[in-house]
């Protein structure tokens, strides 16, 4: 396996997935469809055993490390306002695109069934605010509570940059576990054409095209959107702020983004997008160390900006609510600022029921797009990862932390790639 690039890995394994899932589909072969939904929930089960550990180390290391990068407030700061540009056009394209395509208008579904969604008593503000601060740290892990341990990894960060020294040993540790996670989950990432091959089966078993028939255009609406942003936006912020080439950008960083596609997981993705950033695009180590993490629980346009605010034009459009101007401003609001809620995991029901409540549209049409969930997170999560290494690029180039050559040279075979943490350095621009 190693004389074929892990790209081309991955794309062995989505073709033989949905070739075996129409396989189990067509000829009703209920051991191939048990077989590929197991295998795919393997795969998925040891990515999010990582998150926690991972997470945790990874936001506490990366607002650490701030005090080893010169200008660290001025860096932030641009990171998080390219976070809130690309994500305000993001929901602004997609606030477009809903009205133009109006994909509720039409679709006759049972409402009622939804009623029966249990959506976990959550959705408003005051939810999502409360539930920021944990009140047992040992249940923010247990119960893979990814927001309220991306608030851990802040607060002990800033509290050991407060203390100095004697903070030292705690980080000691901390960049251990996460040297030792991020190795022990780039084996698992290894896995990652196996595991396409079951999770793109099991989805075409399960699903077909049948599901989509009275969503077809919701469906079509969400990855049209994505695609504009993947495929227009980014390429053009690149190319007009970046000053680099957006094709070369998109050849190193396409494993990154694949593997996003199928694994639905942006924290499940960082190590290979952590390494994509630094060894391919070129950004400083000590600046990425920082951005890439925090990007990776907190930068969502594909999950935050596009979904929700097709599907609250969905959903208001079902249950026959108007919208207007001002419901429009409140979507962009919550997409712009809500982005942490969906927390780098599969799924985008947090973003979602917080969108909708805040609209004051009925929660059941959570329900009605929950069955084609997955399908639609594919694109939506690869959307995600594409814009956590966009920004870096952007703020890297305007701060002369981007090697130039490592950013244009042909892409480097991840395989041999040296562990996140150990390669080389790369020089600045």
């Amino acid at each position: 396996m190693k004389r074929f690039s892990f790209s081309l890995q991955l794309l062995v394994g989505l073709v033989a997935g949905i070739a075996l899932g129409f396989v189990a589909k067509i000829w009703d072969v209920a051991w191939l469809a048990e077989t590929l939904t197991r295998v795919g929930q393997i795969f998925v089960q040891l990515l999010k055993l990582a998150v926690p550990p991972l997470v945790f180390t990874a936001v506490l290391v990366s607002v650490a490390n701030l005090r080893n990068v010169n200008g660290a407030a001025r860096l932030a700061s641009k990171t998080l306002l390219w976070f809130l540009i690309t994500a305000f056009i993001s929901v602004a394209l997609a606030i477009g695109l809903g009205l133009l395509l109006n994909p509720g208008q039409g679709v006759t579904l049972d409402t009622g069934a939804a009623k029966a969604v249990d959506l976990e008593g959550a959705g408003t503000w005051l939810d999502f605010v409360t539930g920021i601060v944990p009140t047992n740290i040992v249940t923010a892990f247990t119960e893979v509570k990814v927001l309220q341990i991306v608030f851990l990894g802040v607060v002990l960060g800033a509290a050991a940059l407060a203390v100095g020294e004697k903070a030292e040993p705690f980080l000691n540790l901390g960049r251990s576990v996460l040297e030792l996670v991020q190795k022990a989950l780039w084996w698992v990432l290894r896995l990652a054409p196996i595991g396409t091959a079951g999770l793109i089966g099991k989805a075409v078993s399960t699903y077909g095209w049948d599901l989509l028939a009275p969503l077809a255009k919701f469906s079509a609406g969400v990855y049209v959107g994505c695609f504009i942003v993947l495929l227009a936006v980014y390429p053009t912020l690149l190319a007009v702020w970046g000053k680099v080439n957006p094709v070369q950008f998109f050849r190193n960083a396409w494993p990154a983004i694949e593997l996003a596609f199928v694994s639905r997981s942006s924290v499940g993705t960082l190590p290979l997008t952590q390494r994509v950033t630094v060894e391919r695009n070129g950004v400083d180590r000590d600046y990425a160390s920082f951005a890439v993490p925090f990007g990776a629980t907190t930068k969502m346009d594909g999950c935050a900006s596009v979904y929700p605010a097709l599907a609250a034009i969905f959903v208001a459009q079902v249950f026959g609510v108007p919208l207007g101007f001002g419901d429009y401003l409140l979507i962009a609001f919550v997409s712009v600022v809500g982005s942490a809620a969906t927390a780098g995991l599969t799924g985008a029901i947090v973003m979602l029921t917080l969108t909708l409540s805040t609209l004051g549209l009925p929660l059941e049409g959570v329900g009605l797009l929950l069955a084609i969930d997955p399908i639609l997170d594919m694109i939506r999560t690869a959307t995600n990862v594409a814009g956590q290494l966009v920004v870096p690029v952007l703020v890297a180039r305007s701060e002369g932390r981007l090697d130039e050559a490592v950013f244009n040279a042909p892409p480097q075979p991840l395989d041999a790639a040296a562990p996140v943490g150990r390669a080389p350095q790369p020089a600045a621009a």
